[in-house]
This record gives structure tokens, C-alpha cells and sequence, in this order.
């Protein structure tokens, strides 16, 4: 843990937990313990790609999955923050849903929504420069290690882009194999053909 926190760029672990409330959204410790003392409120619609959930905290959108049954989409939820008060969305909330929805919808649309990003300091890296990539466009798992600044990491970059909890705001599906042939999409390898389809028409 200490050496991927000088490996991220900051000067000592103190001045890492001081950041990481303002990145994680909460302190480390809650992060760990499931979201504990946290409200984290949600809805679930359809699109095109299935059913969709959209969870937020207080800072963003911390979670947005994409599925085929809308009950293991909110188990998941609840398994992620199994210590938060997870609430349904009211009227207001299900307005937000249909602002993804119809981003979902126009894929390659830029996301203006605000976003809690959540995850270690290494996914955390794979995940911004994911967000750099081109609509329309893809890397192999390769190329994203390199730009990450670990070439030998490709392996641990395939699993940080499993681990993304935010389905296409950060688009983990704009990922191939050094062929260009589709490999494992957390959300459906189909979902993942259909998001690069929309994107290049």
C-alpha cells in the first residue's frame, strides 16, 4: 500500500489519506467498511442495452450497471455498499435516470453528469486515462498499460477495467485485445459490441 502511494505521485501516506476523502468521496476507512454512515440513493430504468441502475452519493453518480435482471443489479448495489442506507429515488431522482438513459442512448455523447469515482490508486489511474479515449475509438489492454506508465501491468489494467463500476462514463468497453477481437466486458461481451457499433455509425 505505501509503495503505490509514493508509485501515485504523492510525498508521504499522510498527505495521501488527507486527499483521498476529497477523491473516494469519504475517508478510506468507510470506503473499506461498505459505505458506512453513507446514504446512497438509486433508481433502475430500460434502454436499449437492458435494464440500467443508477446509484448516487452525495458528490455523484457512484455506481451505473447495466444488466439483464434489474434485481442483481440492485443485490450488487447493496453488496458494494453493504453498510450504506441504500433508498429508492423519488420523482426527482428518476429524472436523473433518464438523463444516462438518453446519454446511453447516443453513445459517444460526453457525460456532463457529476461523477463519484471510487476505487483504488491504480484503478483510479486506468480509469482517467480510459476517460481520454476517443469516442469511436479503442486501445489494446497493451497500450493502455503504457499510457498508465506500466507496460508490464496489463494483466492488473484487465482487472481495473473489470472492476469499473461506472458502465460507459468511463468507458472500459473502448478496450480490445492487441488484435482488436473483443474480450471479457463486465457488462456483456454483446453490450460491449453494441456500444462500439453505436459509437462508430
Amino acid at each position: 500500500m505505501t509503495q503505490a502511494i509514493y508509485e501515485a505521485g504523492y510525498a508521504s501516506s499522510r498527505q495521501f489519506y488527507q486527499e483521498a476523502t476529497r477523491i473516494l468521496g469519504m475517508r478510506p476507512k468507510t470506503y473499506r467498511d461498505g459505505g458506512k454512515d453513507e446514504t446512497i440513493c438509486f433508481a433502475v430504468g430500460e434502454c436499449s442495452l437492458g435494464a440500467v441502475l443508477v446509484a448516487s452519493s452525495l458528490q455523484g453518480i457512484c455506481a451505473l450497471s447495466i444488466g439483464d435482471e434489474p434485481e442483481a443489479l440492485v443485490q450488487a448495489l447493496e453488496q458494494r455498499f453493504r453498510q450504506a442506507a441504500i433508498i429508492g429515488g423519488d420523482h426527482h431522482y428518476e429524472q436523473l435516470v433518464a438523463r444516462v438513459i438518453g446519454l446511453l442512448e447516443v453513445a459517444g455523447t460526453g457525460w456532463n453528469l457529476p461523477l463519484d469515482i471510487r476505487g483504488t490508486v491504480f484503478q483510479k489511474r486506468v480509469w482517467q486515462v480510459l476517460q481520454t479515449i476517443p469516442s469511436g475509438t479503442t486501445l489494446s489492454y497493451g497500450e493502455l498499460a503504457a499510457r498508465i506508465g506500466s507496460p508490464g501491468a496489463v494483466r492488473a489494467v484487465a482487472s481495473a477495467c473489470a472492476a469499473n463500476p461506472l458502465a460507459v462514463a468511463i468507458p472500459c468497453h473502448r478496450v480490445v485485445r492487441r488484435d482488436g477481437s473483443l474480450s471479457g466486458y463486465r457488462w456483456g461481451v454483446e453490450r460491449k459490441r453494441r456500444l462500439l457499433e453505436m459509437e462508430r455509425c
